[in-house]
C-alpha cells in the first residue's frame, strides 16, 4: 500500500516543477508524519489526562466546548469521505496512507479537546502546534497537486480543503483557554497561557499595558507558582544536602533538571544561528552567478529570503525559553540558598558565631548567593561556547579552506593568554571581596554605635577608618581591576578581527580561488558570530570562577559546626504541677568555645521546680548570663545533663527588640489575646509610657528601640509567653527602683503574675532577696554557695550573708509588704502561636518606609553621576567609540572594493593590494581606540565616580542627627553601603560602556543599509515607530519592576541582620520555624517581584527579534529585486545583508543596555538621595564662637526656660526647664521611667535640640557652639556600652590622643587593671563585635575608663552602674566621691537611689517637668515630696533619717 503511484517516484524534490517536492514525498512523508505523530502524542495526553479530575466550568465555557467538537465532528465526516473517494477512485491519491490516518488522527484530536476542556485550565498544545503545520502541508501539496493534474484532482482537493474549512475554526477556538474564570493576582498567569503566550511571552503584555499607563506595585504582580516559593525550594536543598556533601551536586539535584532541557535548547539554537552564513552564501553565489550569466536563470530569486526568514522565526522563539528557564533557575538557586543560610545561621554553635562577624553571614546572602544566581543565567555558555567555536570553524574551513586554521591557532594562543588575565583578575576580585567585607564590617558597626561615636564625637576618627579601607585598599584594587578589565574587553574585541585579517591573509597568498563577495561576507559573519562566544566565553569562566570562590565559602558555612544537639534534654510531660521539677542540671560543665582550656561554668548543680523563685546572684563576670545561656542551649556542654519540662521564655540582658510595632514586640508571634495582654502591659509598668507614644502600642520601635523601656518589653514578651521556665536577665538594673518594685511584685514576686511558673532571675539587687526561693551564689564559673535566705543568712562565712550586711540597710522595712506566699493565683493557659499573614499583607518594611522613587530616572541623577565621573573624560570616551565603529565600517568597505576587484582580475592580488591592506590599518585603528574607550571609562570616570559617591554619602549621613538612625533600619543603611556601592564600582561602568557602544554600533547599521539601499528607509518609518512603542512599554514596566526588586531586597537583609542578633532570643522561645517562615515570606516577596523583572527581558527580546527579522527580510527581497532591476554588485549585497543579520543583536543589546543602565543608576539615585537629602545635625566646628581650650574651667550648667521634643511632630519631652547647677555639684536625677530623665542629658549634648530656651555652661551658650567643641568637652557614661571591634586601646581611645600610661592608669581607677592584664596582649588584646567578648559589667566598667581619660569638667552618668555588682558599684561610687573628681560637675542618673543619696543635691523630673530640686535631706524630711515616697519604695528612707539623728547627735 506504500506504493507511490505518481510518475516522479520517491524522489525529494520534483524535476518537472520549479522549486517543489514530488507527491509522494509530500504526501507519503510530510503530512503522513504529521498525522501519525498527532495520533501518537493525542493518544499518550489522553492518557495521562484520564487520572485527572473533571473541573466545573461556566456556561460560555460549555457553549465553546460543543462548538468544538461539533466543528471537529463535521470534519471527521468530511475526512471519511474523502477516504471513500480517495478508496472507490484508485487514481486520484499518489500514497494511501494520509487519508486513512486523517479520521483517525481527527477522532484522537475531538476526544483529546472533551478532554482536555474539561480537565485542564489551558489549551492543548498538540493541537495548537499541529494545525498551523498540517495547513503549510497541504498547502505545499495543493500547489504540487493542482500544477500536476489540475483536471481531474479538482474534486480531492475541495474534499481535502472541507477538512481544514471545519478544523481552523476549531482550532481558532482551542486558542482561547478553557478557563475563563477571572484572573487575579492570587495566582500565576502561566497557569492558563497557551503555548503561543508562553513562547511570545504574551502573558505579560496585560502588565506591560498597565505598567506605561501608571506606576506598576506590587500588588499588581502575578503569584508565584507553588513549585517557586522559597519554603519549598529551600526544602529541596535542604533534603539533597543531607544526602550528599557537595554544594554543587546538591544545587543540581534540586534546580538542573529544567537547566538541563535549557541547554538542549541553546545548542539548537546554536545551529540555527550558523545556518545564516550559510544562507548569505548562497544567496550572494546566486548573485554573483546572475550577474556573470545577467539573467540566464531565475531559479532560485524567490525562496532564499523566504528561508532567512523561516530560520531566523524558530531562532527566537528557542532562545528565549533558554534564558527564561536560566533566570528561572537562577532565582530558585538564590532562594534556596538564602533560605538555607538563614536556617544554619540559626543553629550556628557559639565558636562559629564568635568567629563570624553578622556582616559575613549577611554578605553570604546577599553577595555569594547573588553569584550563583549570576552563574545560573549565563553559565550554559560554558558548554555552547566551545560547541559554537567548534561549528564555525567548520564553516570556515568549507569557506576558506585551510587557511581559516590560521585563525584556529591565533584563537587558541590566545586562551592561555586570557586565562592568565581570568586569574589575576580571581586574585584581585578576592582580595577585592575581603576589604568590602572589611569595610562592611566597619560600618555595621558603626552603625551600631552611632549614639556612642555621636556622644564623644568620634566621627571623624570613624570617617578616617572607613575611608581607609575604601580609598587605600578598595579603590586602589579597584584601579588595578579596571586597567585589567579594560586589558580582557579589548583583547576579546580585538581577536575576531586579526584573526579575521590573519585567515584572509594567508588565503589571499595561497589559495588558487579568488575570494570574492560570496566567500569574504559569510566568512566574515561567521567571524561576527565567533565573537560572542569568545567574549562571553571569558565573562562567563571570570563567573565561574567567582561562583567556585563562593561555593567555597557556602559549603564551608553549610557544613559549619552546629549547636549541641544534647545540651539539654526535652523531657515531655502532659502537665505540670506546683512542685514539679521543671529544670535539671547534674554536673554540668559548660565553655563556650571548644578550645577554651577552662570551662566557663563548672560543676553545675541546680534544681528549679514549677512555683520557684531562684535568683543568681555574682559579682562581674562571675558566669551569670552564661548559667542562662547554658539552660537555653547556647553554650558547649563538656560533660553533666540538663534536663528540660516545658518550654523557656528568656529575657536577654540587652533586650532584643525587633523592628515592629511594640505589641508585636510583646505578642512575639503568638495569639493576642487582650485581657492577659493587658494585665502584662499593667505589671510591667508600660502603660504611661505606651501614651507617650504617637500610636500607642502599634508604634513601630527601631531595632534600637527606646531607652529604658527595652528592658520592660522584652520582659512583657517573657511573661505574654507565659512560659513554664522564665529566664530573666538582670531585668530590673536598667529601670527605676520604685518602677523595679512594682515590677517586682506585680510580675516576679510571690503574688506576681508568673507566681505560678519557675523562674531564674539574676540579680545584683539585695533588696528582693527574702522572697526567693533559692539564691546561687557564683564566682568565676562555679556555685559557690546556695541554699535558701534564711538558710544563708544563718551561715555566717556565706557570701551573701557579707553582701547583705555589707549594702544593707538596717532597720525595718518600711513601705514594705512582706506577703506570704498566695495560692490564690490562677495560672493563665498557654500562649498559641499566631497563624501566619497573607504574603502581599505579610511585613511592614520598617519604620520609615525606604525612599523610592517613581518614574523616568531624573536627568539630574545622570548629571551628578557624571560630574562626580569627571566630563572631560566621558566626552573623550564617546568620541573614541564613535571613531571606533567609524573605523570598523571603513574597514567593511574596504573589504567589498577588495572582493569586486578580485572577481574583476579573477584571481588574488596578494598581500600587495592597497584595499586589503586598508582594511588591516583599519582593525588596527579599531583595536586600539577601542582600549582608549575602554581604558577611559574604567580608570578615569568610573573611579572617580565611586570616590566621589562613597565618600560623600559617608560624610551625609555621619553628619545626619541621631533620630535618623532610630528610625532607619541599620539594614537599610548597610545595604546602600555594600549593594548600592558596589553597583556604582563594578557594574555601572560596564553598563555605559556597553549602551554607548551598541547605540553607536545601531546608527552605523542603520545609515549603511539606507545609504546603499535608500528604499529600505521607507521602511525604517513603521519600524521605528513599533520599536519605539515596545521600547516605551518595556522601559516604563522594568523600570518599576526593577525598582520594586531592589525594595524588596531591602527586608531580606533587614530581617537577616536583625535575626542575627537576636539568635539566643529566638532560640530560647524554640520559635525558629516561625521566623524561618517569615524570612521565606519575604523572599516571596522579592521573587515576585524578580520573576516579572526578568520575564519583561524576554518578552522585549521575542518583539524585537521580529523587528530585526523584517529588517533582514526587507534587505534581503530590496537586494534581490535591486539585482533584477539595476546593476548591484554582490560585494554590496554581501556588505549590506551582513550588517543586516547584526541588526537583531544589536537593536535587542541597545535596547537592554539602555534599561540596565536606567535599572542600575537607581543605585546612584540612591546614594544622592542619602548623600544630598539628609538633614544634617548642626555644624561640627564654628570658627567664630570657637571656645578657649580650657572652656569649661568651673563647670557650670545652667539651664533657661528650656523645652526639647525628640523630633518635630512629636510631643515636648522637657518642658520648662529652669535650674542653675553650680560649679563642682554632685547632682542626682531621679523619676518614673519616661519622665524624661535620658533627655535631659541629650541635651547637654544637643542630641536633641531645644524648642525653645537655652543652656549655658560656663556662661557660654551652647547652641551657639560648634557640636564637636561641645562634645569634646563634656564626657558621658552612656546606658548601653557601645564597643567596637578592634584593639582595647583603640575602644578606650579612639582617636589615639593619650598616652599609654594614662590609659593604665584610668583602667585602675576603673577596676579593670587586674583584669586587662592578665589577658594576653594587654592593650592590644582583641575585642570582638559589639564587645561580645566582655561581660555587660565589664563593658560599662570600660566606658567609664573611657570618661576617666577625657578629664572634663562636666560628667554625665547615664545609669552607670546598672550592670555592675554592688561591690564594684561602691569601688565606683567611691572613685566618683574621691579626689579625681573633686572638681568636676557630676549629673548622674540613678534607678539605684542608694547611689545618689550622698548627692549634694537631686532633681526629681515628672513628665518633663522639674518636679522637685533640693538637698536629700530636705526631700526625706517633706513628707508629701516624691522623693520621699520613692524612697520609701526602695526600703532607704528609714536608714537615711537615722543617720541624720546620728550624726545631728554627733
Amino acid at each position: 500500500m506504500a506504493s507511490c503511484r505518481d510518475v516522479e517516484g520517491w524522489c525529494i524534490v520534483s524535476k518537472l516543477r520549479e522549486l517543489d517536492f514530488t507527491l509522494c514525498f509530500e504526501e507519503g512523508v510530510i503530512l503522513t508524519s504529521l498525522l501519525a505523530l498527532l495520533l501518537l502524542s493525542a493518544t499518550c495526553r489522553i492518557w495521562a489526562l484520564r487520572y485527572l479530575p473533571s473541573r466545573d466550568i461556566s456556561r460560555k465555557s460549555r457553549w465553546m466546548l460543543w462548538a468544538k467538537l461539533i466543528l471537529l465532528g463535521l470534519a471527521i465526516v468530511a475526512s471519511c469521505f474523502n477516504l471513500f473517494i480517495v478508496l472507490s477512485l484508485k487514481r486520484t491519491a499518489s500514497v494511501v496512507w494520509p487519508y486513512i490516518l486523517e479520521p483517525l488522527a481527527l477522532l484522537a484530536s475531538w476526544i483529546l479537546t472533551r478532554l482536555n476542556h474539561r480537565r485542564t485550565r489551558a489549551s492543548s498544545t498538540i493541537l495548537l502546534l499541529f494545525w498551523p503545520c498540517y495547513t503549510v502541508g497541504l498547502a505545499i501539496w495543493t500547489r504540487s497537486f493542482v500544477q500536476g493534474e489540475a483536471s481531474k484532482g479538482l474534486f480531492v482537493v475541495l474534499s481535502k480543503w472541507a477538512v481544514e474549512l471545519f478544523s481552523l475554526p476549531a482550532y481558532a477556538l482551542e486558542c482561547v483557554s478553557p478557563d475563563d474564570s477571572v484572573q487575579d493576582n492570587t495566582e500565576s498567569p502561566i497557569v492558563t497561557a497557551n503555548v503561543y503566550s508562553i513562547w511570545s511571552f504574551a502573558w505579560l503584555t496585560p502588565l506591560m499595558q498597565k505598567g506605561s499607563k501608571e506606576f506598576i506595585t506590587e500588588n499588581d504582580l502575578p503569584a508565584l507558582l507553588p513549585r517557586d516559593e522559597s519554603e519549598n525550594l529551600g526544602n529541596d536543598l535542604e533534603n539533597a544536602l543531607e544526602k550528599h556533601s557537595s554544594v554543587w551536586l546538591a544545587l543540581f539535584l534540586s534546580y538542573g533538571g529544567p537547566y538541563a532541557g535549557a541547554a538542549a535548547l541553546k545548542i539548537l539554537q546554536d545551529i540555527l544561528a550558523f545556518l545564516q552564513p550559510q544562507l548569505l552564501r548562497w544567496l550572494l553565489a546566486y548573485i554573483s552567478n546572475y550577474q556573470s550569466t545577467k539573467g540566464a536563470s531565475n531559479l532560485l530569486v524567490g525562496p532564499s529570503p523566504l528561508e532567512g526568514y523561516v530560520v531566523a522565526i524558530i531562532i527566537f522563539v528557542v532562545l528565549h525559553q533558554y534564558f527564561q528557564i536560566c533566570f528561572e533557575t537562577g532565582m530558585r538557586v538564590r532562594a534556596g540558598l538564602v533560605t538555607a543560610i538563614y536556617k544554619k545561621s540559626l543553629v550556628l554553635s557559639s565558636d562559629e558565631r564568635g568567629s563570624r562577624a553578622s556582616g559575613d553571614i549577611v554578605n553570604l546572602m546577599s553577595v555569594d548567593a547573588s553569584r550563583l544566581q549570576d552563574l545560573c543565567t549565563y553559565g550554559l555558555i560554558a558548554i555552547s561556547g566551545p560547541f559554537q567555536i567548534t561549528l564555525a570553524f567548520v564553516s570556515l574551513y568549507n569557506l576558506l579552506g585551510w587557511s581559516a586554521f590560521v585563525g584556529v591557532a591565533i584563537m587558541i594562543i590566545s586562551i592561555p593568554l586570557n586565562t592568565a588575565i581570568a586569574r589575576m583578575l580571581k586574585k584581585m576580585q578576592e582580595q577585592q571581596m575581603k576589604n568590602r567585607d572589611r569595610r562592611t564590617r566597619l560600618m555595621s558597626e558603626l552603625l551600631a554605635n552611632i549614639k556612642s561615636i555621636k556622644l564623644y564625637a568620634w566621627e571623624y576618627a570613624f570617617i578616617r577608618r572607613v575611608l581607609h579601607v575604601r580609598n587605600d585598599l578598595e579603590l586602589k584594587m579597584l584601579k588595578k581591576i579596571g586597567v585589567v578589565t579594560a586589558l580582557n574587553t579589548t583583547l576579546w574585541g580585538g581577536i575576531p578581527l586579526i584573526v579575521a585579517f590573519s585567515s584572509f591573509a594567508t588565503a589571499s597568498v595561497f589559495s588558487s580561488r579568488p575570494l570574492t563577495a560570496d566567500v569574504i561576507f559569510p566568512a566574515i559573519s561567521l567571524f561576527m558570530l565567533l565573537q560572542f562566544p569568545l567574549a562571553m566565553f571569558s565573562q562567563v569562566t571570570s563567573n565561574i570562577i567567582e561562583a567556585l570562590v563562593s561555593v567555597k565559602r557556602l559549603s564551608d558555612f553549610l557544613h559549619a559546626e552546629e549547636l549541641q544537639q544534647n545540651a539539654l534534654v526535652k523531657v515531655q510531660k502532659s502537665t505540670l504541677n506546683i512542685g514539679d521539677e521543671v529544670l535539671s542540671i547534674k554536673g554540668g560543665e559548660f565553655q563556650w568555645n571548644k578550645q577554651d582550656i577552662s570551662a566557663a561554668l563548672e560543676d553545675i548543680n541546680l534544681t528549679v521546680h514549677k512555683g520557684e523563685l531562684v535568683g543568681v546572684l555574682g559579682r562581674v563576670g562571675s558566669g551569670k548570663s552564661s548559667l542562662l545561656s547554658a539552660i537555653i542551649g547556647d553554650m558547649r556542654k563538656a560533660e553533666g545533663e540538663v534536663a528540660l519540662s516545658g518550654n523557656v521564655a528568656y529575657a536577654a540582658q540587652n533586650p532584643w527588640i525587633l523592628s515592629a510595632s511594640v505589641r508585636d514586640n510583646i505578642l512575639f508571634s503568638h495569639e493576642y489575646d487582650e485581657v492577659f495582654y493587658n494585665l502584662v502591659i499593667e505589671a510591667c509598668a508600660l502603660k504611661p509610657d505606651l501614651e507617650l507614644l504617637p500610636q500607642g502600642d502599634l508604634t513601630e520601635v527601631g531595632e534600637k528601640g527606646i531607652g529604658g523601656q527595652r528592658a520592660r518589653v522584652a520582659l512583657a514578651r517573657a511573661i505574654y509567653a507565659r512560659a513554664d521556665l522564665v529566664l530573666l536577665d538582670d531585668v530590673l538594673a536598667a529601670v527605676d527602683s520604685h518602677v523595679a518594685r512594682h515590677v517586682f511584685d506585680h510580675v516576679i514576686g510571690p503574688q506576681g503574675l508568673l507566681a505560678t511558673k519557675a523562674r531564674v532571675l539574676v540579680t545584683n539587687s539585695i533588696s528582693y532577696l527574702k522572697y526567693f526561693d533559692q539564691l546561687v551564689y557564683l564566682r568565676r564559673g562555679i556555685i559557690l554557695e546556695s541554699g535558701s535566705y534564711d538558710e544563708l543568712m544563718l551561715n555566717p562565712d556565706s557570701e551573701v550573708r557579707k553582701l547583705v550586711h555589707g549594702h544593707a540597710t538596717s532597720g525595718s522595712n518600711s513601705g514594705m509588704t512582706t506577703p506570704g506566699r498566695s495560692s490564690g493565683i490562677e495560672s493563665f493557659t498557654k500562649a498559641v502561636l499566631a497563624t501566619a499573614p497573607k504574603l502581599r499583607d505579610a511585613s511592614s518594611d520598617g519604620i520609615t518606609k525606604e525612599h523610592s522613587e517613581q518614574g523616568r530616572v531624573k536627568m539630574e541623577v545622570y548629571s551628578q553621576y557624571l560630574r562626580a565621573a569627571s566630563k572631560k573624560g566621558f566626552l573623550f570616551f564617546v568620541l573614541a567609540t564613535v571613531l571606533q565603529q567609524v573605523v570598523s565600517v571603513m574597514s567593511t568597505v574596504m573589504l567589498r572594493l577588495w572582493g569586486e576587484h578580485n572577481r574583476e582580475m579573477g584571481a588574488n592580488a596578494g598581500l600587495t593590494d592597497k584595499y586589503f591592506l586598508g582594511y588591516g590599518l583599519s582593525n588596527l585603528m579599531a583595536i586600539f581606540l577601542g582600549a582608549c574607550a575602554a581604558l577611559l571609562i574604567w580608570v578615569f570616570c568610573s573611579l572617580r565616580s565611586s570616590k566621589h559617591l562613597h565618600d560623600s554619602m559617608l560624610h551625609s549621613v555621619m553628619r545626619a542627627p541621631l533620630s535618623f538612625f532610630e528610625t532607619t533600619p541599620t539594614g537599610r543603611i548597610l545595604n546602600l553601603f555594600s549593594r548600592d556601592t558596589y553597583v556604582v564600582d563594578q557594574i555601572l561602568a560596564r553598563v555605559i560602556q556597553n549602551m554607548i557602544r551598541t547605540s553607536a554600533v545601531c546608527a552605523s547599521i542603520l545609515l549603511v543599509i539606507g545609504f546603499s539601499f535608500p528604499p529600505f528607509l521607507i521602511a525604517v518609518v513603521p519600524l521605528a515607530w513599533f520599536y519605539y512603542k515596545i521600547t516605551v512599554y518595556y522601559l516604563a514596566t522594568s523600570r518599576e519592576l526593577k525598582r520594586l526588586d531592589a525594595v524588596s531586597r531591602s527586608p531580606i537583609f533587614a530581617w537577616f541582620s536583625e535575626s542575627l542578633a537576636g539568635i539566643s532570643t529566638i532560640r530560647a522561645y524554640d520559635q525558629q520555624a516561625v521566623f524561618i517562615a517569615n524570612n521565606a515570606r519575604r523572599i516571596d516577596r522579592n521573587q515576585l517581584c524578580y520573576l516579572p523583572s526578568t520575564a519583561v527581558n524576554r518578552w522585549l527580546a521575542v518583539r524585537l527579534e521580529f523587528v530585526g527579522a523584517v529588517i533582514i527580510f526587507v534587505t534581503a527581497a530590496l537586494a534581490v529585486s535591486a539585482v533584477m532591476t539595476s546593476n548591484v554588485d554582490a560585494g554590496l549585497v554581501g556588505l549590506v545583508l551582513s550588517y543586516a543579520l547584526n541588526t537583531t543583536g544589536s537593536l535587542n543589546w541597545f535596547v537592554r543596555s539602555a534599561s540596565e543602565v536606567e535599572q542600575n543608576v537607581v543605585s546612584v539615585e540612591r546614594i544622592v538621595h542619602y548623600a544630598k537629602d539628609l538633614e544634617p545635625e548642626a555644624p561640627y566646628e564654628i570658627p567664630e564662637n570657637k571656645p578657649t581650650s580650657e572652656w569649661p574651667t568651673a563647670g557650670e550648667v545652667e539651664f533657661r526656660e528650656y523645652s526639647a521634643r525628640y523630633r518635630p511632630g512629636l510631643d515636648l519631652v522637657l518642658k520648662d526647664i529652669s535650674m542653675t547647677i553650680k560649679p563642682k555639684e554632685n547632682i542626682g536625677i531621679c523619676g518614673r521611667t519616661g519622665a524624661g530623665k535620658s533627655s535631659l542629658l541629650l541635651t547637654l549634648f544637643r542630641i536633641i535640640e531645644p524648642a525653645s530656651g537655652a543652656i549655658l555652661i560656663d556662661e557660654v551658650d551652647i547652641t551657639k557652639l560648634g557640636l564637636h567643641d561641645l562634645r569634646s568637652a563634656i564626657s558621658i557614661v552612656p546606658q548601653n556600652p557601645d564597643l567596637f571591634e578592634g584593639t582595647l586601646r583603640e575602644n578606650i581611645d579612639p582617636v589615639g590622643e593619650h598616652q599609654d600610661v594614662d590609659i593604665w592608669t584610668a583602667l585602675e581607677h576603673a577596676h579593670l587593671k587586674a583584669y586587662v592584664d592578665s589577658l594576653p596582649g594587654g592593650l592590644d588584646a582583641p575585642v570582638q563585635e559589639a564587645g561580645s567578648s566582655l561581660s555587660a559589667g565589664q563593658r560599662q566598667l570600660l566606658c567609664f575608663a573611657r570618661a576617666l581619660l577625657r578629664k572634663t569638667k562636666v560628667l554625665v552618668l547615664d545609669e552607670a552602674t546598672s550592670a555592675v555588682d554592688l561591690d564594684t558599684d561602691r569601688a565606683i561610687q567611691e572613685i566618683i566621691r574621691g579626689p579625681i573628681f573633686r572638681d568636676v560637675t557630676i549629673l548622674t542618673i540613678a534607678h539605684r537611689l542608694n547611689t545618689i543619696m550622698e548627692s549634694d543635691r537631686i532633681l526629681v523630673l515628672d513628665a518633663g517637668r522639674i518636679a522637685e530640686f533640693d538637698t536629700p535631706k530636705k526631700l526625706l524630711e517633706n513628707k508629701s515630696s516624691i522623693f520621699r515616697s520613692m524612697a520609701m519604695e526602695a526600703g532607704l528612707v528609714q536608714v537615711q533619717l537615722d543617720d541624720a539623728e546620728v550624726n545631728a547627735q554627733e
